[in-house]
């Protein structure tokens, strides 16, 4: 792993009190961890080879105490497993995605080499699909939610109309309605979730800075920055955000 997030307001706070030559091992202890995806040996000699301290030996256990945990395979990282974890996550969704995308094409492939027999009908332009305006909606916004759907190249179906409708229901929303942010938000297709999944979102608030997070974790969480037990602000992010994720499941 050649790549992680550095937040550098939480590293600043959290090394603070640090001399800039125990940064500086801290530093290259987190890059040897990164760079084996392995817990750090317990052999403080070889550490103290690998990060260039040979001279310093005691500021490199001092850094092992204060920011890893000891185990029986070696010194972990908290923060880093976590990165290493996501990285293989990531990696695993986009091999499972390039394989089913692999096999979408050899299925097409496939497809195309069908030649059709003398008892195929052509098909001719009587059999469109029903355009009438559906119910509750005017012929102009239909013809506009049409239209956005011809640039996506989606043909307008009878499985398509009860889709639409089933998904509306789901919202408590009209068709009309439904059509009416499709055509402003330029979307061929609706489901009850999208509606549901915005306003969660729109009551919540950034966690960009410190400051924000701070704010997310008073209003959000309903308890004191001041009082919470975090080691940085990461975790109070991290923990903030479980929260929604936890608010978001019990409100579907």
């Amino acid at each position: 792993m050649h790549y992680y997030q550095h937040h550098i307001g939480d590293f600043i706070k959290d090394t603070s009190y640090l001399t800039n030559e125990e940064v500086g091992i801290y530093l290259k202890l987190i890059w040897l961890y990164y760079d084996t995806e392995q817990p750090l040996p317990k052999d403080y000699s070889v550490l103290a080879i690998k990060v260039n301290s040979r001279q310093n030996e005691w500021a490199v256990v001092s850094m092992l105490n204060m920011f890893f945990t000891e185990s029986d395979d070696g010194w972990h990282h908290s923060r880093c497993d976590q990165e290493i974890a996501h990285y293989h996550a990531q990696i695993e969704t986009a091999s499972k995605a390039g394989k089913a995308s692999a096999a979408k094409r050899a299925i097409n492939a496939r497809s195309t080499t069908v030649q059709p027999t003398n008892n195929q009908q052509p098909i001719t332009n009587n059999h469109k699909p029903n355009i009438n305006t559906p119910e509750g909606v005017s012929e102009s916004l239909f013809k506009d939610y049409l239209e956005v759907r011809k640039g996506k190249k989606a043909k307008w179906t009878e499985t398509a109309y009860k889709g639409l409708q089933r998904e509306a229901d789901k919202a408590k929303m009209t068709l009309s309605e439904v059509m009416q942010m499709c055509c402003e938000r330029g979307w061929v297709g609706f489901k009850a979730e999208w509606v549901k999944e915005e306003a969660i979102k729109q009551k919540q608030l950034p966690l960009a800075t410190n400051e924000q997070i701070e704010e997310a974790y008073r209003v959000e969480c309903g308890k004191d920055p001041k009082l919470a037990r975090f080691g940085s602000y990461y975790e109070m992010r991290e923990y903030v955000i479980k929260q929604r994720e936890l608010r978001s499941k019990a409100q579907a």
